[in-house]
């Protein structure tokens, strides 16, 4: 296995394109529908890479990474940001979240593929 990806997004249809694309390059996927499920469950199981969309009910994905960020555990993991949002703004937001990067939707899973790959 090329490592366990939690991919959190609100959109079925998002988590559903985004773990085809992963599963079809040999990672193991894990989904959440918003960050207070993501949280939960990487408190309690360890992933190699967290991908958060921004905009989701119950906790957004910026705070999301703060909230991992301030774990042990996950001090180093990288976290992506996939989502619509493009503003320079929201990306510095993130940025001082801790994000690791930042990929705009909709995504090519190419591209995608590649920036996990650069990360890992």
């Amino acid at each position: 296995m090329a490592g366990t990806i939690l991919a959190v997004d609100d959109s079925a249809s998002m988590r559903q394109m985004v773990n085809f694309t992963l599963k079809g390059a040999g990672y193991a996927v894990v989904q959440a529908v918003d960050g207070v499920e993501a949280l939960e469950y990487a408190r309690q199981h360890p992933v190699d890479l967290v991908l958060t969309d921004v905009n989701m009910p119950r906790m957004d994905g910026i705070t999301l990474v703060r909230e991992l960020r301030a774990l042990p555990s996950y001090r180093y993991t990288p976290m992506l940001v996939l989502t619509t949002e493009s503003s320079q703004d929201k990306k510095m937001q993130g940025k001082q979240a801790g994000a690791t990067g930042w990929i705009v939707k909709p995504f090519n899973p190419d591209q995608l593929l590649a920036t996990i790959a650069r990360v890992l």
